[in-house]
């Protein structure tokens, strides 16, 4: 509501992220009709748009999807084939003429190896799984040309891979998106020099997820630090 909207902006904040369900914005699957489809895609156009007009930016992610008919209530371990392409078309569409949108493809691709992270694969359980490429060209097909956040593996932690498995885009408008929080793998400064600031010389870097347990900040204050040394930007996680 418009409390939370003024909260977020007295922490002069310049971007929010709005995680989606895949199956709520395609209505299938047995998404509740009273919430999905039209519905919900109405109601996350009007609240980017309030965002827009609380003067920030916005983040679209693919946060909650899952393959067949199963529904999408938790976290995979990437997009699936079966439906993401469609959905990532169908969004992009949506805002393909909103040039203060960019688009995060998946949320979190955890236990994968970097070429299924890229290229898809079967995973052990059966379902076939979408990669960044993929869903790369289905945004791009629509005509959209905002920037593209392919989010790194190992839970969003670990970006060794992400140069050599970079997917092409046509558009040159890719950004590498990085999660850190202080019980995730990747919580040194040692590590961010290593692993996240080669990738910063070569393409932008976000930090789409930020946050840490305790309540005194020192770990964020610490991480900051760095990010804002090495010209990587972060969205808290609340």
């Amino acid at each position: 509501d418009r409390r939370a909207i003024a909260a977020m902006t007295a922490w002069r904040i310049n971007a929010g992220r709005v995680p989606l369900n895949e199956h709520c914005w395609l209505g299938i699957n047995g998404a509740p009709s009273e919430y999905s489809h039209a519905r919900y895609r109405k109601a996350i156009k009007t609240y980017v748009a309030r965002l827009h007009r609380a003067g920030l930016y916005v983040v679209l992610d693919l946060h909650w999807s899952a393959p067949g008919d199963a529904q999408a209530g938790r976290q995979q371990p990437m997009a699936d084939l079966d439906h993401a392409p469609a959905f990532w078309s169908s969004v992009a569409r949506a805002f393909k003429n909103d040039a203060a949108i960019a688009f995060d493809l998946y949320n979190e691709p955890h236990e994968i190896s970097w070429k299924c992270w890229r290229d898809g694969c079967t995973l052990e359980d059966g379902w076939r799984t979408a990669g960044m490429q993929t869903l790369v060209d289905a945004v791009r097909k629509t005509g959209a040309r905002q920037p593209i956040i392919a989010t790194g593996n190992h839970w969003g932690t670990d970006l060794s891979g992400w140069l050599e498995f970079r997917p092409d885009d046509p558009e040159n408008q890719l950004v590498a998106g990085f999660h850190v929080y202080d019980f995730a793998s990747c919580t040194s400064l040692e590590c961010w020099r290593r692993t996240v600031e080669p990738v910063a010389r070569e393409v932008p870097v976000v930090v789409s997820e930020v946050g840490e347990r305790e309540c005194s900040g020192a770990f964020l204050d610490r991480f900051m630090s760095w990010a804002d040394s090495a010209e990587v930007s972060y969205l808290a996680w609340s």
